[in-house]
């Protein structure tokens, strides 16, 4: 897997930035993601989770463009379980169980995932492979299988009881297609991207608070369309979005003292 990864980046960044003459690029206004986790250490390094998420998008804030499906602010809202078993030191396998709503309709989200851990100097690097299928409320939409890798690489900072935790990750997402027809939807090889940098802060063993920021971006085909100028060429087109985040985990210890566990980052 390892020697794998650098030809999976360039090639995803290829696919993902073609050339400017050939690309639309939108920008969307700043979205905000406040999450809160708990998380139950079990024997070994092993764990529960259960995270619940909020979205408010700027963009609707404005009362003339507001959401009329918006709950306590969010305009989704994300809920989700987890296990992982780390069979040792570096490797671990799990899945995860989320449940999105918003904009009036839902979906369900089962995960499974193979991580790898491992120092490169005074640096941990993480590999994340995972696969996940939606599987949609709504009876006209349809059910996908996402496969995402992720890689970051972080360091954890002792300051007396305190600790601070600086990463850096990027995910790149692409749907899975067993069988493909002709009359399946063009698609572009690599659908999303996420480039994320964040600062953990460890204020207790039981307490972290951890603030990011995220430039994520769609990829799609564009059809030809015609407009008030005439014919608008299909393109493929970039929709781009800002993410602010704030992540608080609360970590039950029962198994555990402070000292012989080492937790992953609040991004699991």
């Amino acid at each position: 897997m390892k020697r794998s990864l650098p030809c999976f980046l360039f090639l995803s960044f290829l696919l993902a930035n073609p050339a400017a003459a050939q690309t639309r690029r939108a920008v969307y206004g700043l979205q905000l993601w406040p999450e809160a986790q708990a998380e139950l250490a079990l024997p070994g390094h092993d764990y529960l989770l259960l995270a619940v998420r909020g979205q408010n998008n700027t963009d609707y804030n404005d009362s003339r463009y507001s959401n009329p499906n918006r709950f306590l602010g969010f305009d989704e809202r994300r809920v989700t379980a987890g296990y992982e078993h780390f069979w040792n030191e570096h490797w671990s396998l799990g899945g995860t169980l989320g449940y999105y709503s918003g904009y009036g309709s839902y979906v369900v989200l089962p995960e499974v995932l193979v991580r790898h851990r491992s120092a490169i100097g005074p640096l941990t690097f993480g590999q994340r492979l995972s696969l996940e299928r939606t599987l949609p409320g709504d009876k006209y939409a349809l059910a996908q299988t996402n496969a995402r890798l992720r890689v970051d690489l972080e360091k954890l900072i002792a300051l007396g009881d305190f600790g601070l935790r600086p990463r850096l990750s990027y995910q790149a997402d692409s749907h899975v297609r067993l069988l493909k027809s002709d009359t399946d939807t063009k698609e572009r090889t690599i659908q999303f991207t996420s480039l994320r940098g964040e600062l953990g802060l460890r204020l207790a063993p039981e307490f972290d608070i951890t603030p990011w920021f995220a430039y994520q971006t769609a990829y799609y085909f564009a059809l030809e369309q015609s407009g008030s100028n005439g014919i608008i060429p299909a393109a493929r087109v970039n929709l781009v979005t800002p993410v602010l985040g704030l992540d608080i985990r609360f970590t039950l210890l029962q198994w555990h003292t402070a000292n012989d566990r080492q937790p992953l980052p609040t991004q699991h």
